[in-house]
Formats: structure tokens, C-alpha cells, sequence
């Protein structure tokens, strides 16, 4: 996720924090680096403009602390235009209807079936009770689609094959909505390969029919400023209320993140980071600042952990860690926990620094390794997790066939178990001294 800006961003930010002072000549040179880095990146260059100018402006003249160098006041007055560039808070959505419609809208390719989908599990989440409505009735197998997602997520959606007449099947599910208790309906309408008038007439007469209270353009962050040319002309036609960007996992450039709130005074409320339908996230401008930044994005990986980890499981792992009878059925439990999360690229990329680690590291590696661990203790008995020190040479080798792998990898893995084994023994001893010196039992007074 803007892999390449955050690399530019990072070299500009070396070079500040060594500055002595404040001047119009070092500032100068500084920003020209940032305009470049976000040219490059594909951001409208009367944004850019602008967000260099107040940038200057800021920096200035401005008052050095004496408890701040100087390049750190900068990168300070960067961050926070920065902020004030994608929208400064986060929008919520506008669901006090009943039932609340959202009208999703974009061109073909750009994942509206997908969000759809993605925003119907988020909504769950909350408490709601939604319905996806399939409206697309010219792509080929769209309402297939949708039908499919909506069972994945076990949530219903409202189908009507053959019909061709969107209005028709849009009462019919509102209708239905009423029938089943639905309090949030959802429309996946139809794209087409760019905007033509028949298109923006179906939205528009749909838009009238069910007054939604939410009008969500889906963008493709990996268009680039062709999005932001795209929104300008949905929002003109449909008055949108916000855009989900998605593909931010891809190669994207960021150049439409960074330009839509400024265009088209709209806020991006929702981001897609990836194919499933998990991998899906509220849009919150500051957060996304400091990742931009490379500083990190400790909150939503906490979010994400909490949302994603069985807290029973971990209360129970705790317990067995304590106890040292940690087995390599929690050791896989562990694993997969982790893998929830997402893909480590994106878990190290929300870590301060993170930017800077992935430069060095082969995340790939260690997500195949992840995998390959986890097919090994598959592999074995219920009894061979229990007690991997009957493991001798023939287990080894049926352990390692089974999971197509090779003895090495499987002396590995039992090894780096081994260490993790002794470091909890470690530390359960360690936790039981303590327990037994009680520092407040000595020191209290006594009356």
C-alpha cells in the first residue's frame, strides 16, 4: 500500500531531520522532492500544488521549539497536512432509515460486487440485518456472483433471473426486505467501461425510487487519477455521499486516495486490501496519514487483532504457557491465529517502520514457511503433537511424506519448538520467583 510514496516520503524525511534550521532555501529543496514523490504517485497536480504551498506557508517563519529540532517541526507540519488532505476525521455511515438503502455505483472491473459483499459482513458486525439486491442485469453472471458472496457471509440476497427491468426488481426487494426484517439494503447496479448517459439515467431513476441514504462509488485505486476523474463525474450525476477505494493491496499508486476529498469534496469511507471478503477497512484519514509516512498504523492492527483472535483461545494458551504443557497443537493454533490477520506484508506495513522492514525481509519466505509448518503438524498423530520426542527417524520420514516436504524442514520446525518450549519454562520460572518475592510485602510500614 503506497509502497513506492512512503519510500520517497522516507528519503525526503532523512534528509529534514538533519536540519540545523529552518530557511526558504533548505525548505524549498525539500518540497520539491515531496511534489515529485507525489506527482509521481499519480496525484492531481493541482492538489499537489496546493498541498506544497500550505506547506511552505506553515513552515516558514514558524516558531522553532527548542525541545523540537527543526526537521522534525516540518515533517510535523507534513503529517498534518497531510491529514487535512484525505479529510481529517473519519466519516461514519448515515444509517438512520429503516430500512437504510446504499446505492453502489462505478465502472466495470472496479469491485462493486465484491464491496458489496464486504460491506454487507461489516454491517453484520455492527448489529445490522442486511440484504444485498442484485440490480446488475447486464453483466453475465453477475447476480451468480453476488449470490455466491451472500452465502459465503450468509447473508441474503435478493435475486430475480430473467428479469430485466431494475425498478421492478428493486421493489420487489424492498418488498422483501419489509417480509424478513432486513434494516439495511444494499444495490449492486450495474458498470459499464466508462460513463454513458443510459447508465447515469438507470442510476439516476433508481436513486429516486429507493432515496438512499448512502450513494458509495466503488474506485480502483490502481486507475489512479483516471478515478478521480470518474468520481468527478458520478458525483455531478448522483451526488454521492462517499467512494470505497479498493485493490490498496496492489500496485496502487495512491494518486486517487490522495486527490478524491480535495476534487470532489466527498470522503473515501471504506478501503479494500485485498480479494477476500475479510480484508476490508473503514477509512480513517489519519491513520492512513501516518502509514503514508511510514510511521505506522499501530491502531488498526490492535482493531484487527482484537476483531480476528478468539479470546477464550488465547485466555486457555496463556494458562498451558504458564504451566509449560504448550503443545504443537497450540503451536499450530498459534499460526493460524496469526494468519488471520492477513498477509505479514500488511501487518508489518501497519508498524512503525514497518516500510523500512519490508525492504529488507523476504515476507514471501516467511509466509511459505508459515504454510509448510503448518501442513507438517498436520501430518502428524494427536499423540506426535502431544509428545514430539517419540518422534525418531521413521515418524520423521512418514511426517515429512505426508506433507510433501523435506526431514530438514520438519528438524526444523520441531528445533524452533524446542526453543520456544524452553523459552516459556524460562519464563514460568521466572514468573513463579517473583510471585514468591513480594517487594510490597517487605517495604509496607508497619502500624
Amino acid at each position: 500500500m503506497f509502497d513506492a510514496l512512503t519510500g520517497k516520503l522516507q528519503k525526503v524525511f532523512k534528509n529534514l531531520r538533519g536540519m540545523g534550521k529552518i530557511s526558504d532555501s533548505n525548505i524549498s529543496d525539500s518540497l520539491r522532492e515531496v511534489r515529485m514523490a507525489l506527482l509521481e504517485a499519480d496525484v492531481n497536480f493541482k492538489v499537489v500544488r496546493e498541498f506544497i504551498e500550505d506547506i511552505r506557508q506553515k513552515a516558514i517563519g514558524q516558531e522553532v521549539f527548542q525541545s523540537i529540532q527543526p526537521g522534525q517541526q516540518v515533517i510535523k507540519i507534513i503529517h498534518d497536512e497531510l491529514v487535512n488532505l484525505l479529510g481529517s476525521t473519519h466519516s461514519n455511515l448515515n444509517l438512520d432509515a429503516v430500512p437504510s438503502c446504499i446505492l453502489l455505483c462505478g465502472l466495470h472491473g472496479s469491485g462493486k460486487t465484491t464491496s458489496s459483499g464486504k460491506l454487507a459482513r461489516y454491517l453484520t458486525k455492527l448489529g445490522k440485518k442486511p440484504l444485498l439486491v442484485a440490480v446488475d442485469v447486464y453483466r453475465p453472471a453477475a447476480m451468480d456472483q453476488l449470490d455466491i458472496i451472500g452465502k459465503q457471509i450468509n447473508i441474503p440476497v435478493w435475486v430475480e433471473k430473467g428479469e430485466k427491468n431494475v425498478l421492478k426488481i428493486t421493489e420487489h426487494a424492498l418488498k422483501h426486505a419489509k417480509e424478513i426484517g432486513a434494516n439495511v439494503v444494499i444495490f449492486d447496479t450495474a458498470g459499464r467501461l466508462q460513463i454513458d448517459e443510459p447508465l447515469v439515467q438507470e442510476l439516476v431513476q433508481l436513486r429516486d425510487l429507493i432515496h438512499p441514504r448512502e450513494i458509495l462509488l466503488t474506485l480502483d485505486a490502481a486507475t489512479g487519477q483516471e478515478a478521480v476523474n470518474v468520481a468527478t463525474h458520478f458525483n455531478d450525476a448522483l451526488n454521492i455521499t462517499g467512494a470505497i477505494l479498493t485493490k490498496l493491496d496492489g500496485d496502487a499508486r495512491g494518486g486517487a486516495a490522495l486527490s478524491l476529498r480535495k476534487v470532489t469534496g466527498k470522503p473515501i469511507k471504506f478501503v479494500g486490501v485485498g480479494e477476500k471478503l475479510d480484508a476490508f477497512e473503514t477509512f480513517h484519514p489519519e491513520r492512513m496519514a501516518s502509514r503514508i509516512l511510514g510511521m505506522g498504523d499501530v491502531v488498526s492492527l490492535v482493531e484487527k487483532a482484537a476483531e480476528t483472535i478468539d479470546q477464550q483461545s488465547a485466555l486457555r494458551l496463556e494458562e498451558k504457557m504458564r504451566k509449560g504443557q504448550f503443545t504443537l497443537s497450540d503451536f499450530q493454533e498459534q499460526l493460524r491465529q496469526m494468519r488471520k490477520l492477513g498477509p505479514l506484508e500488511n501487518i508489518v506495513g501497519m508498524l512503525p517502520g514497518g516500510a523500512g522492514m519490508l525492504k529488507n525481509a523476504n515476507l514471501n519466505q516467511s509466509e511459505k514457511e508459515f504454510i509448510h509448518m503448518d501442513a507438517l503438524i498436520c501430518s502428524m498423530t494427536p499423540l506426535e503433537r502431544e509428545k514430539p520426542q517419540i518422534l525418531n527417524a521413521s515418524r520423521r520420514k512418514r511426517i515429512a511424506k505426508g506433507a510433501g516436504l523435506s526431514v530438514t524442514e520438519l528438524n526444523n520446525l520441531l528445533n524452533k519448538f524446542a526453543q520456544l518450549q524452553q523459552m516459556m519454562k524460562k519464563m514460568s520460572k521466572f514468573q513463579k520467583m517473583m510471585t514468591k518475592f513480594n517487594p510490597a510485602k517487605n517495604f509496607l510500614p508497619k502500624f
